[in-house]
């Protein structure tokens, strides 16, 4: 079954945490790297807040994914660029349709 994680954020330095998701695009599928796909989203009602909706095709991809090197690194490099902790929003795909 298809999966999707939202990690939904808060920082100041959207472009600094682009570039360190460019950085873990460029290194991950080398390593292992699972995601498919990512979307990065900002609230345009609350500046500041952004969600990244990453697709897998499974949620052991996924759990596959968040345990690589590259992926753990990423993920402290990321907090250090937060305002606070981020959540972890946990989605199967229960139905995919194309409008």
């Amino acid at each position: 079954m298809a999966f999707i994680q939202i990690v939904e954020f808060r920082t100041d330095k959207i472009d600094e945490m682009r570039a360190l998701d460019a950085e873990w695009a460029a290194r991950a599928n080398a390593e292992g790297a699972t995601a498919r796909r990512g979307i990065l989203c900002g609230d345009r009602d609350d500046p500041g807040r952004y969600f990244q909706i990453v697709f897998f095709d499974s949620h052991e991809d996924a759990e596959t994914n968040s345990n690589l090197p590259v992926t753990q690194e990423f993920a402290q490099n990321m907090m250090a660029l937060g305002n606070g902790q981020p959540a972890f929003h946990n989605l199967d795909v229960v139905e995919d349709i194309t409008y």
